[in-house]
């Protein structure tokens, strides 16, 4: 099976503190591969080497082959970011947002309107798409930027806590949106989220990572099973000492 990403001993410092330290993970292409663990841990800072927004201290990231600090023009053409604390024009339509962004990516009409209508679908939003942003709950908002960074049909799709402050429905959604996408296009999706209950149920594997190290890896059903647990919140709970 190929390698969408492979990271090595990857390092990151922020002065005097140490963000990731010696961290390795590999994921699988056609996988939904979810870094998990408490608030600070080293997630982001994981995602947004992957993305080439950082640079790292040392190690390195290949994506599909691509080095993210020597070829990182090449991996941004195959790859979407959405960030936790992403936001969206508010005083343009949800509709005028999607094709706004869709003209950074291609100035074929043809592919444009390609790419607004996957949004469509992927949003869920029908009507409301017309509205302003302005006027979306942080639910609908959500759901427009997940349709967004997944309208390109990115090789690797990048999100970071999807479903931050989402209320249930909302989760339920957007949870529902990344499990269809990734079967139905065969993409790669690398996750982040504090919310161990729902990588369980969207991630084929998980990596647990604590104070910038990744202290367990396995499919959510083998680390339930070797260490004995109903659910990755006591794998953690186990593996970091606090059970």
């Amino acid at each position: 099976m190929s390698k969408a990403v492979e990271a090595k001993n990857i390092v990151k410092d922020f002065g005097s503190v140490r963000a990731l330290d010696d961290l390795s993970f590999q994921i699988n292409e056609g996988e939904i591969f979810g870094l998990i663990g408490l608030n600070g841990a080293g997630k982001t800072t994981a995602l947004r080497i992957t993305s080439t927004l950082l640079l790292p201290t040392s190690g390195t990231v290949n994506v599909f082959g691509y080095d993210v600090v020597e070829d990182a023009s090449e991996v941004r053409n195959i790859i979407s970011y959405l960030p936790e604390e992403a936001g969206a024009y508010k005083n343009l339509s949800g509709m005028e947002y999607l094709r706004f962004m869709a003209s950074f990516l291609t100035n074929d009409k043809s592919a444009m309107q390609d790419m607004v209508e996957v949004a469509f679908e992927i949003s869920g939003l029908e009507e409301r798409l017309k509205d302003k942003v302005k006027g979306y709950s942080k639910g609908m908002k959500r759901r427009l930027l997940v349709a967004r960074a997944l309208m390109t049909k990115p090789k690797l799709a990048i999100l970071d806590e999807p479903n931050s402050g989402l209320d249930v429905l909302h989760s339920v959604h957007v949870r529902t949106i990344i499990k269809g996408y990734a079967k139905e296009q065969g993409a790669t999706i690398l996750l982040s989220s504090h919310n161990m209950l729902e990588v369980e149920y969207l991630c084929d594997r998980v990596a647990l990572i604590n104070k910038g190290k990744i202290v367990v890896e396995g499919s959510p059903a083998e680390l339930k099973k070797k260490h004995n647990a109903v659910n990755l919140e006591e794998v953690f709970g186990e593996v970091v000492g606090f059970v």
